[in-house]
Protein backbone atom coordinates (compact mmCIF):
# COMPACT_ATOMS: atom_id res chain seq x y z
CA UNK A 1 0.00 0.00 0.00
CA UNK A 2 2.83 2.31 0.86
CA UNK A 3 4.60 1.33 -2.33
CA UNK A 4 1.57 2.16 -4.44
CA UNK A 5 1.25 5.60 -2.86
CA UNK A 6 4.90 6.23 -3.44
CA UNK A 7 4.61 5.16 -7.05
CA UNK A 8 1.59 7.42 -7.56
CA UNK A 9 3.47 10.37 -6.14
CA UNK A 10 6.36 9.64 -8.47
CA UNK A 11 4.08 9.52 -11.49
CA UNK A 12 2.33 12.73 -10.49
CA UNK A 13 5.64 14.63 -10.11
CA UNK A 14 6.92 13.22 -13.37
CA UNK A 15 3.72 14.23 -15.15
CA UNK A 16 3.92 17.74 -13.77
CA UNK A 17 7.50 18.05 -14.97
CA UNK A 18 6.47 16.87 -18.41
CA UNK A 19 3.69 19.42 -18.57
CA UNK A 20 6.02 22.19 -17.43
CA UNK A 21 8.60 21.38 -20.06
CA UNK A 22 6.21 20.55 -22.89
CA UNK A 23 6.01 22.58 -26.12
CA UNK A 24 3.12 25.07 -26.50
CA UNK A 25 1.13 22.67 -28.65
CA UNK A 26 -0.35 19.58 -27.08
CA UNK A 27 -3.26 17.27 -27.63
CA UNK A 28 -6.45 17.51 -25.67
CA UNK A 29 -8.04 14.43 -24.13
CA UNK A 30 -5.51 12.22 -25.82
CA UNK A 31 -6.83 13.05 -29.30
CA UNK A 32 -3.90 13.91 -31.49
CA UNK A 33 -5.66 16.03 -34.11
CA UNK A 34 -6.99 18.62 -31.62
CA UNK A 35 -4.10 20.81 -30.49
CA UNK A 36 -4.17 23.83 -28.16
CA UNK A 37 -1.37 26.37 -28.77
CA UNK A 38 -1.19 29.13 -26.12
CA UNK A 39 1.10 31.23 -28.33
CA UNK A 40 -1.35 31.17 -31.23
CA UNK A 41 -4.19 31.90 -28.84
CA UNK A 42 -2.39 35.02 -27.58
CA UNK A 43 -1.74 36.11 -31.17
CA UNK A 44 -5.40 35.71 -32.05
CA UNK A 45 -6.37 37.79 -29.06
CA UNK A 46 -3.99 40.53 -30.19
CA UNK A 47 -5.37 40.46 -33.73
CA UNK A 48 -8.91 40.61 -32.41
CA UNK A 49 -8.04 43.64 -30.29
CA UNK A 50 -6.46 45.34 -33.31
CA UNK A 51 -9.50 44.61 -35.46
CA UNK A 52 -11.76 46.00 -32.76
CA UNK A 53 -9.71 49.22 -32.63
CA UNK A 54 -9.89 49.53 -36.41
CA UNK A 55 -13.65 49.03 -36.30
CA UNK A 56 -13.98 51.75 -33.69
CA UNK A 57 -11.84 54.06 -35.86
CA UNK A 58 -14.07 53.42 -38.89
CA UNK A 59 -17.16 54.07 -36.79
CA UNK A 60 -15.66 57.34 -35.62
CA UNK A 61 -14.91 58.29 -39.24
CA UNK A 62 -18.47 57.76 -40.38
CA UNK A 63 -20.05 59.18 -37.25
CA UNK A 64 -22.03 62.30 -38.13
CA UNK A 65 -21.39 65.70 -36.61
CA UNK A 66 -24.12 67.16 -34.48
CA UNK A 67 -23.08 70.83 -34.54
CA UNK A 68 -21.95 71.56 -38.09
CA UNK A 69 -23.83 74.86 -38.20
CA UNK A 70 -21.10 76.53 -36.16
CA UNK A 71 -19.03 76.61 -39.36
CA UNK A 72 -21.78 77.86 -41.68
CA UNK A 73 -21.29 81.23 -43.38
CA UNK A 74 -23.63 83.44 -45.39
CA UNK A 75 -23.29 84.04 -49.13
CA UNK A 76 -23.57 87.71 -50.05
CA UNK A 77 -26.28 88.34 -52.59
CA UNK A 78 -25.73 90.56 -55.61
CA UNK A 79 -28.49 93.04 -56.42
CA UNK A 80 -29.32 93.48 -60.08
CA UNK A 81 -27.98 96.73 -61.50
CA UNK A 82 -30.62 99.28 -62.49
CA UNK A 83 -29.06 102.19 -64.38
CA UNK A 84 -31.18 105.31 -64.81
CA UNK A 85 -31.79 106.46 -68.39
CA UNK A 86 -33.56 109.81 -68.41
CA UNK A 87 -33.21 110.43 -72.15
CA UNK A 88 -32.10 107.00 -73.34
CA UNK A 89 -28.43 107.83 -72.82
CA UNK A 90 -27.82 104.51 -71.02
CA UNK A 91 -30.20 102.40 -73.09
CA UNK A 92 -29.31 98.72 -72.72
CA UNK A 93 -26.84 99.33 -69.90
CA UNK A 94 -28.94 97.56 -67.26
CA UNK A 95 -29.32 94.53 -69.52
CA UNK A 96 -25.58 94.51 -70.23
CA UNK A 97 -24.75 94.60 -66.51
CA UNK A 98 -27.14 91.78 -65.58
CA UNK A 99 -26.99 89.33 -68.49
CA UNK A 100 -24.46 87.72 -70.80
CA UNK A 101 -25.11 89.77 -73.95
CA UNK A 102 -22.01 91.01 -75.87
CA UNK A 103 -24.08 92.78 -78.54
CA UNK A 104 -26.08 94.68 -75.91
CA UNK A 105 -22.88 95.68 -74.12
CA UNK A 106 -21.37 97.09 -77.31
CA UNK A 107 -24.54 98.99 -78.22
CA UNK A 108 -24.94 100.38 -74.69
CA UNK A 109 -21.32 101.57 -74.57
CA UNK A 110 -21.61 103.23 -77.98
CA UNK A 111 -24.79 105.06 -76.96
CA UNK A 112 -23.32 106.29 -73.66
CA UNK A 113 -20.03 107.65 -75.06
CA UNK A 114 -19.00 110.60 -77.24
CA UNK A 115 -18.12 109.56 -80.81
CA UNK A 116 -15.25 110.83 -82.96
CA UNK A 117 -16.87 112.84 -85.78
CA UNK A 118 -15.71 113.17 -89.37
CA UNK A 119 -14.20 116.62 -88.84
CA UNK A 120 -11.93 115.26 -86.13
CA UNK A 121 -10.88 112.43 -88.41
CA UNK A 122 -9.71 114.93 -91.03
CA UNK A 123 -7.78 116.88 -88.41
CA UNK A 124 -6.10 113.80 -86.95
CA UNK A 125 -4.89 112.68 -90.38
CA UNK A 126 -2.41 115.56 -90.39
CA UNK A 127 -0.85 114.57 -87.07
CA UNK A 128 2.51 112.82 -86.80
CA UNK A 129 2.26 109.38 -85.31
CA UNK A 130 4.39 108.98 -82.16
CA UNK A 131 4.61 112.70 -81.38
CA UNK A 132 0.98 113.80 -81.41
CA UNK A 133 -0.95 114.40 -78.21
CA UNK A 134 -4.21 114.06 -80.08
CA UNK A 135 -3.30 110.67 -81.56
CA UNK A 136 -2.34 109.37 -78.11
CA UNK A 137 -5.74 110.43 -76.85
CA UNK A 138 -7.33 108.69 -79.81
CA UNK A 139 -5.43 105.51 -78.94
CA UNK A 140 -6.72 105.65 -75.39
CA UNK A 141 -10.30 106.12 -76.64
CA UNK A 142 -9.97 103.20 -79.03
CA UNK A 143 -8.62 100.95 -76.27
CA UNK A 144 -11.50 101.93 -73.99
CA UNK A 145 -14.02 101.26 -76.76
CA UNK A 146 -12.58 97.75 -77.18
CA UNK A 147 -12.15 96.74 -73.55
CA UNK A 148 -15.12 98.36 -71.84
CA UNK A 149 -17.90 96.45 -73.68
CA UNK A 150 -16.14 93.18 -72.86
CA UNK A 151 -16.00 94.18 -69.21
CA UNK A 152 -19.69 95.04 -69.24
CA UNK A 153 -20.37 91.57 -70.63
CA UNK A 154 -18.14 89.94 -68.00
CA UNK A 155 -19.98 91.76 -65.22
CA UNK A 156 -23.37 90.76 -66.61
CA UNK A 157 -22.24 87.16 -67.05
CA UNK A 158 -20.94 87.00 -63.49
CA UNK A 159 -24.20 88.34 -62.08
CA UNK A 160 -26.26 85.98 -64.22
CA UNK A 161 -24.17 82.90 -63.37
CA UNK A 162 -24.17 83.72 -59.69
CA UNK A 163 -27.96 83.77 -59.70
CA UNK A 164 -28.14 80.51 -61.65
CA UNK A 165 -25.62 78.81 -59.36
CA UNK A 166 -27.49 79.65 -56.16
CA UNK A 167 -29.44 76.38 -56.34
CA UNK A 168 -26.32 74.23 -56.69
CA UNK A 169 -24.47 76.19 -54.03
CA UNK A 170 -27.38 76.00 -51.62
CA UNK A 171 -27.79 72.27 -52.20
CA UNK A 172 -24.13 71.62 -51.51
CA UNK A 173 -24.26 73.73 -48.38
CA UNK A 174 -27.29 71.81 -47.09
CA UNK A 175 -25.47 68.51 -47.62
CA UNK A 176 -22.28 69.76 -46.00
CA UNK A 177 -24.08 70.91 -42.88
CA UNK A 178 -26.45 67.96 -42.67
CA UNK A 179 -25.98 66.21 -39.31
CA UNK A 180 -27.75 62.95 -40.14
CA UNK A 181 -26.04 59.66 -40.90
CA UNK A 182 -27.23 59.61 -44.52
CA UNK A 183 -24.75 62.24 -45.69
CA UNK A 184 -21.92 61.59 -43.27
CA UNK A 185 -20.36 58.42 -44.58
CA UNK A 186 -16.74 58.67 -45.62
CA UNK A 187 -17.59 58.30 -49.34
CA UNK A 188 -20.32 60.92 -49.08
CA UNK A 189 -17.99 63.38 -47.39
CA UNK A 190 -15.33 62.81 -50.06
CA UNK A 191 -17.92 63.46 -52.77
CA UNK A 192 -18.94 66.67 -51.04
CA UNK A 193 -15.30 67.76 -50.92
CA UNK A 194 -14.94 67.10 -54.66
CA UNK A 195 -18.12 69.06 -55.38
CA UNK A 196 -16.91 71.96 -53.26
CA UNK A 197 -13.57 71.98 -55.11
CA UNK A 198 -15.39 72.01 -58.46
CA UNK A 199 -17.51 74.97 -57.37
CA UNK A 200 -14.43 76.77 -56.10
CA UNK A 201 -12.66 76.24 -59.43
CA UNK A 202 -15.64 77.68 -61.31
CA UNK A 203 -15.69 80.72 -59.00
CA UNK A 204 -11.94 81.22 -59.42
CA UNK A 205 -12.30 81.18 -63.20
CA UNK A 206 -15.09 83.75 -63.02
CA UNK A 207 -13.02 85.88 -60.66
CA UNK A 208 -10.10 85.59 -63.10
CA UNK A 209 -12.24 87.08 -65.87
CA UNK A 210 -13.22 89.95 -63.60
CA UNK A 211 -9.60 90.55 -62.64
CA UNK A 212 -8.63 90.74 -66.32
CA UNK A 213 -11.24 93.46 -66.78
CA UNK A 214 -9.96 95.37 -63.76
CA UNK A 215 -6.39 95.16 -65.04
CA UNK A 216 -7.51 96.32 -68.49
CA UNK A 217 -9.36 99.31 -67.08
CA UNK A 218 -6.33 100.17 -64.92
CA UNK A 219 -4.18 100.11 -68.06
CA UNK A 220 -6.45 102.67 -69.72
CA UNK A 221 -6.48 104.83 -66.58
CA UNK A 222 -2.70 104.66 -66.32
CA UNK A 223 -2.41 105.59 -69.98
CA UNK A 224 -4.59 108.64 -69.40
CA UNK A 225 -2.53 109.73 -66.39
CA UNK A 226 0.71 109.13 -68.26
CA UNK A 227 -0.44 111.17 -71.25
CA UNK A 228 -1.61 113.99 -68.97
CA UNK A 229 1.76 114.06 -67.18
CA UNK A 230 3.63 114.06 -70.49
CA UNK A 231 1.43 116.88 -71.80
CA UNK A 232 2.16 118.96 -68.67
CA UNK A 233 5.91 118.51 -69.16
CA UNK A 234 5.69 119.39 -72.85
CA UNK A 235 3.61 122.49 -72.09
CA UNK A 236 6.07 123.64 -69.42
CA UNK A 237 8.98 123.24 -71.82
CA UNK A 238 7.11 125.09 -74.60
CA UNK A 239 6.26 127.99 -72.30
CA UNK A 240 9.91 128.29 -71.32
CA UNK A 241 10.97 128.29 -74.96
CA UNK A 242 8.38 130.96 -75.84
CA UNK A 243 9.47 133.20 -73.00
CA UNK A 244 13.07 132.88 -74.06
CA UNK A 245 12.24 133.72 -77.68
CA UNK A 246 9.79 136.56 -76.99
CA UNK A 247 10.45 139.63 -74.87
CA UNK A 248 7.80 139.81 -72.17
CA UNK A 249 8.81 143.17 -70.74
CA UNK A 250 6.28 146.04 -70.81
CA UNK A 251 8.66 148.20 -72.88
CA UNK A 252 8.52 145.82 -75.83
CA UNK A 253 4.80 145.46 -76.59
CA UNK A 254 4.86 146.49 -80.24
CA UNK A 255 4.42 142.89 -81.40
CA UNK A 256 1.58 140.53 -80.56
CA UNK A 257 2.58 137.20 -78.99
CA UNK A 258 0.60 134.74 -81.09
CA UNK A 259 1.87 131.51 -79.49
CA UNK A 260 1.34 132.38 -75.85
CA UNK A 261 0.33 129.57 -73.52
CA UNK A 262 -0.59 130.71 -70.00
Amino acid sequence: MKLNLKNRRTWIVAGALVLMTATPGFALFGIGDIVFDPTSYASLLSQAATALNQLQTIQNNVEHFSFKQQWQTTLNQLKNANVASMFGETAGMSIALNTNSPSTSTAAWTTATVPINSGTNSYLQTQTLGSSTQLSQLAMIEMADSISPDCLTAIGQYRSNRSQDQGATGGLTDEQFDSTSDSNSEVEQLNLLNAAEAQKLSEMQSQGTMQVCVASQMTIANMQQRNAAAQDLNSAALVQQQRAANNTSAASESNTWQTYIP
